[in-house]
Formats: C-alpha cells, structure tokens, sequence
C-alpha cells in the first residue's frame, strides 16, 4: 500500500462516523499485545486547552530527555502531527507499513478513523519505547477510544459547552461524560472550572476512588503579561516565562506543572530546571499564535463560548480594539456563542467557509451576524480572498484576526506560510 492510498483508507474510516464504545479497540488492541501496558500513559480530558496542556507537559519531559510520545487531534496541516516523538512528528515512511498491519489485523472490526489512529499511535509509541505517552482524549471521555488505556495520571481541562448532541445539555453532565477517564488510586489534576463542572468532577474523582488533585487548592500560580510564578506540590518556581500567550495558557501550563510533579513522585526523573525550560519553550500553532507584521496577524482556534471570551480578554489586555475578523465555522458549533464575545472588537466581519464539509455556508453564517447586529460584512468566495480583503483595510492600529474553527486557522496559516521568503544558501 503506498503513502496516497494509505492516507486514503485512512480517511475512509470516517465514514463510520463517530462511535461512542470500546468494545472495538479493545479488541484490536488486545491482538496486539495491549501495546498501551508497556509504558507510562497521561490521559488529557476536557472541553478547551486539551492540546496546549498535553503540548506543555510533553514539552517538560523532553527538557528532562525522557522519551516522550504525544497523541493529539486534530492536525492542522498534516496527519503525521497527531503522532508525535520527542516533540517531531513521525514520518510517514514509518506510519505505512504499520497502517497496512493493522488493517489486515483488524480487517473484521467496524473501526472508525479516531479509534484506528489511536491504536496506530499507542503501537508507535511502543516501537519506539518510549518512556511517557500523553493522549488527548477526543470529544468524550468514558466511552472515548483513547481510555483503553490504563493511565498512570488523568488531566481535566476546563470543561464548557460544545457536542451537547453527544455529551449532555449541562456543564453537570458533560463534567460527568469526561470524568469517566478517572480510575481508582490513579491521580487527576483538575484545572480551574465553573463551580456545576467543578463538583461533578470531584464528585465522579470520590465514587471512583480517584485522587483529586484541583487548581487553587493543591497548585496555584500568580502572572502577569510576561511571567509566572507557580506554587506547586511540593516546589515553587518564580519568574517562568510562558512561551505561550494569553492568561488561559498559563493556567494551562499551571496545570501541565502540576501534572509533571505528580510523575515525578512516580519515579520521571524531572527536575525544577526541566519544568521552567519547558514553559519557557513550549510551541502549540494556530493558538494565539502571531504572522506578519503589516499588517499583524492573530491566529486563534477558538471554536466555542468559552474559547472565545478568552481570545476577546487577550485580544483587550494586549490593547487590540478594533480587530478585521476573518470567520468561519463548522455548522455544528454554537454561532452566536463564538461571536458575541468578538463582536464588539471587530471593525468588520468577513465571512469565509472553511476547507471542510461541515463547514457553514457563508449565506447563513452573514445572516446570523446580521441578526446579531453587525453593519459591516463582507462575503468572501474563499479563504484567500477573505484574508487579502482584510489585510488590505487594516489600518495602523488594526490587526487581522483569523478565528473561529482550527480548519480555517490552519488554511490562513498555510496562505501565510507560502508568503515567507526562503534564501539560498
């Protein structure tokens, strides 16, 4: 099977759709040999700051050379950064032949493309013996692919609306989905949450016998636009320097420090200097992520309520007030709740759909932000032109924002990427 065809096949199992159970992973996972039992597991569950938490922890442990292997989604340019090793995505020459093996192992099996991936990371990650490997847990948590393991540590991002179709109509029930990575004797670290989510949670960590470790209780942290100092377990560390933007990011990394004291009392050789070199280094794309200087660029993959009102605090405590907002949304999302929060930022508003089939179309996406008020939109036929109309109006003290769904980020970010110079050496 060759790398096209492959990918194919790989892209194909989406036509499963999206199944909640393990009764299939389980089983292939077990012809493998439980590949999963062979080193550490850290299972990263929650609504928003997933993949900027499991980023930072993996980061911290390759500050102190251990063998780290990361598990994320989605990618935002291509599939080999799901799989990562030692923070370098695995390359496609290897994944193949491994791809091929699987499908004839599981050839009888329904498998759907996140449970065929994530057995197909947890067999990389095996091969290539490495030490701890941090799995960011899909949309649910108990009946999710990834909790076919048996983690030595839980992490519990904070928890908002989003897949409610799926997950349950409150922050109660969603809180009580995600809980069901949790296991007896095995610690969570849980990060800050609104109180409804914040009970449900310690409430599942006490019937299961989990060992709750909570943000503000157990680890705090103090900052201000460029530091940190962190109170933690059982050290203190002053003056971090966050790599990564934004106040919802240092919790996050509040979170992912927190997480790398509990491995160390695991026996992970970590040492103070490994956690601040891993804050300090930390690289997570498309999350407050900057491009350009002329005008600037923000890139953000804010894609729910919550996610939003926390780029409109960054985007006012960095003094960026009038914003040109290059949107675009899967229609499954909650529109207005990824809009109001920005609304009032946004000189104007240009309308894009996109690169995915999901995608809300443009017509309707102009209409809910008329409805909602907005004097000024734009209609743009693609995400090119949505991007050239807007950094042609910025004025001085304008920036472009890209936000709204990941997919968009990541097609803004390809555009911007082919713009940069290269040399010749």
């Amino acid at each position: 099977m060759n790398g096209r065809k492959s990918l194919d096949y790989l892209y194909g199992l989406q036509t499963f759709g999206m199944k909640l159970g393990l009764n299939n992973i389980r089983t292939l996972h077990t012809r493998l040999g439980c590949p999963s039992d062979q080193y550490r597991t850290v299972l990263i569950a929650g609504t928003n700051g997933k993949g900027s938490t499991a980023s930072t922890l993996a980061e911290i442990l390759r500050q102190g050379g251990v063998r780290t292997g990361l598990y994320t989604s989605p990618h935002l340019h291509c599939f080999t950064e799901r799989i990562r090793l030692d923070g370098i995505p695995v390359e496609f020459d290897t994944l193949e032949p491994l791809i091929d093996e699987l499908r004839q192992i599981g050839s009888d099996l329904p498998l759907t493309f996140f449970e065929f991936t994530t057995v197909l990371a947890l067999e990389i990650f095996r091969r290539n013996r490495v030490e701890v490997a941090i799995l960011e847990v899909g949309m649910g948590g108990c009946l999710d692919a990834t909790n076919v393991v048996s983690p030595s540590l839980c992490v519990v991002t904070p928890i908002a609306f989003d897949h409610q179709a799926y997950l349950g109509a409150t922050l109660e029930a969603i809180a009580g989905e995600k809980a069901g990575i949790m296991r007896n004797g095995v610690p969570v670290v849980i990060s800050k949450q609104q109180p409804e989510a914040l009970t449900a949670l310690c409430r599942a960590a006490e019937k299961c016998g989990a060992e709750p470790v909570v943000a503000g209780d157990d680890f705090t942290y103090l900052s201000d636009d460029e530091r940190m100092d962190y109170r933690g377990l059982d050290c203190s560390l002053d003056n971090l320097r966050p790599a990564l933007a934004g106040a919802h990011q240092q919790a996050n990394m509040a979170v992912a420090l927190a997480a790398s004291e509990i491995l160390r009392r695991q026996g992970v050789t970590l040492q103070d200097a490994n956690l601040a070199d891993g804050i300090a280094s930390v690289f997570w794309p498309g999350r407050l992520e900057w491009s350009g200087s002329d005008p600037k660029v923000l890139l953000d993959g804010a894609h729910n309520g919550d996610s939003a009102r926390a780029l409109a605090e960054y985007l006012a405590d960095s003094g960026y007030c009038r914003v040109h907002w290059l949107v675009g949304m899967k229609k499954d999302k909650s529109i207005l709740d990824i809009m109001q929060p920005l609304l009032g930022l946004a000189v104007t508003l240009y309308c894009v759909e996109p690169p995915i089939e999901e995608a809300l179309p443009v017509s309707e996406l102009v209409r809910i932000a008329s409805e909602a008020g907005v004097l000024s939109i734009v209609s743009c036929a693609s995400v090119e032109e949505g991007v050239t109309a807007a950094r042609n109006a910025c004025s001085a003290d304008e920036i472009v924002l890209a936000a709204g769904s990941l997919f968009l980020v990541a097609a803004v970010r390809e555009l911007l990427e082919r713009e940069k110079p290269t040399f010749a050496f």
